[in-house]
């Protein structure tokens, strides 16, 4: 979900690396993907609760997924204690160029004039191509009709064609493609803007305050896991993350790293189940 594996890699990697470098000892990224991360999450939810399994997680499987999934193998509250939060990657909100709009004001306006006339893309059901247009759509009183793809790729394709006009997807592949002339971006989701298209405003700031979406990534070990190897791994990836090639390899994914205490963790993930919650229930979200 979310390209997760894709998402794993750009930001587990450099901090693996540096951890390795930091502790002298190998850590190796494990990828066991399937049923919406379904599969490798809870293999991580029973692995020995000592320090050496770890989950690299993501909305999708922690805050996402409890709304999704009428039965989940593993409890993203109950099964895990929290790591460190490690990086958030915003989307971009993209149209087709022939869509005769500029701005995220414009795109409402041009909604509420075509409302139940216009689609909007996304790499598949309960994705955050999914999920983050359907926020907006909550959040702004306007309609447009979800078409599910079986990733981004495919909803590229006819979002650049002109098949489909609005797609809200990873800034790391859509900033590529605004850049190139092949889509037209309107905004940036995150709270602030980006130093890597800094002439881009937030959704926020454009006329929707408080919207925000991201892909975030964060690091969690099973229940059980003594305090003390918690606190000590918490203590190396702030420290590897303050590394200057460790941030240069995350913001060239577009993501930014994470500062947030280890204390914080656990609210921030009860809250945006919530979030999440409420917009799956009012959006009818349903994944076979």
């Amino acid at each position: 979900r979310d390209s997760s594996v894709t998402g794993v890699q750009t930001c587990a990697l450099p901090i693996c690396d540096q951890l390795s470098k930091q502790l002298g000892q190998n850590f190796v990224v494990e990828n066991r993907t399937g049923a919406g991360m379904l599969v490798g999450t809870a293999a991580a939810a029973k692995a020995a609760p000592d320090g050496y399994t770890l989950l690299v997680g993501l909305n999708g499987n922690m805050t996402v997924n409890p709304s999704l999934f009428a039965k989940l193998p593993y409890d993203p509250i109950a099964d895990f204690v929290p790591v460190a939060m490690l990086a958030t990657y915003p989307f971009l909100v993209i149209v087709n160029n022939d869509v005769p709009v500029n701005s995220i004001k414009e795109l409402i306006a041009y909604l509420k004039a075509n409302a139940g006339k216009v689609d909007y893309a996304s790499a598949g059901n309960g994705t955050g191509q999914h999920l983050a247009p359907e926020l907006f759509k909550m959040m702004t009183g306007t309609e447009m009709s979800h078409i599910a793809y079986r990733g981004a790729q495919p909803a590229y394709q006819d979002v650049i064609s002109g098949r489909v006009p609005v797609f809200f997807d990873n800034m790391s592949t859509a900033m590529s493609l605004a850049k190139g002339g092949k889509v037209r971006a309107l905004a940036i989701t995150s709270k602030k803007r980006s130093p890597l298209m800094p002439e881009l405003p937030t959704v926020d700031e454009s006329g929707v305050p408080g919207y925000e979406y991201h892909t975030w990534f964060g690091l969690w070990a099973p229940k059980g896991t003594p305090q003390a190897i918690v606190d000590k791994l918490n203590a190396e990836v702030v420290k590897a993350l303050a590394e200057p090639t460790v941030r240069q390899r995350i913001a060239a994914g577009a993501g930014e790293p994470s500062d947030m205490a280890l204390k914080d963790i656990v609210p921030f993930m009860k809250a945006d189940i919530v979030k999440w919650a409420e917009v799956v229930k009012r959006a009818g979200i349903k994944v076979e």
